[in-house]
């Protein structure tokens, strides 16, 4: 049992850090602008020219971004060819979002219903066209 215990507060550290992790990552205004920009393209994701056109940042800024948020698990790159594609890392967002909200209104005397649900983002939503 005392292992049991052991094991389970490693595992709730590691996954505190990883958290920590992704919201430093996220609190500096540049990184937020293109961690937002990667989610609304999608796993279809983006070159490093293209972040670089659409963002206006220079390489070497947008290199160093890109490699704090790999580096906090936000981020997945993938080739194909000579190309490398930047897209988020959906299940390390989503993991971020339930830590968040793990343990919502647990201590409250009353049920608090939908207001602890993680919302669902209208962009995922599919989109229709207008006649």
């Amino acid at each position: 049992m005392l292992l049991w215990r052991l094991h389970f507060y490693i595992f709730e550290i590691v996954k505190s850090t990883d958290v920590v992790a992704g919201l430093s990552a996220l609190a500096q205004e540049s990184r937020l602008a293109l961690f937002r920009l990667l989610v609304k393209r999608g796993p279809e994701g983006y070159t490093p020219t293209q972040l670089t056109e659409k963002l206006s940042v220079p390489a070497p800024t947008l290199s160093f971004h890109l490699k704090e948020l790999q580096r906090a698990g936000l981020i997945e790159v993938r080739r194909e060819g000579r190309f490398l594609f930047y897209s988020p890392n959906f299940p390390h967002m989503r993991h971020l979002l339930e830590f968040l909200t793990d343990n919502c209104c647990s201590l409250a005397d009353k049920d608090c219903g939908p207001a602890c649900a993680v919302p669902v983002a209208e962009a995922a939503l599919p989109k229709r066209k207008r006649a």
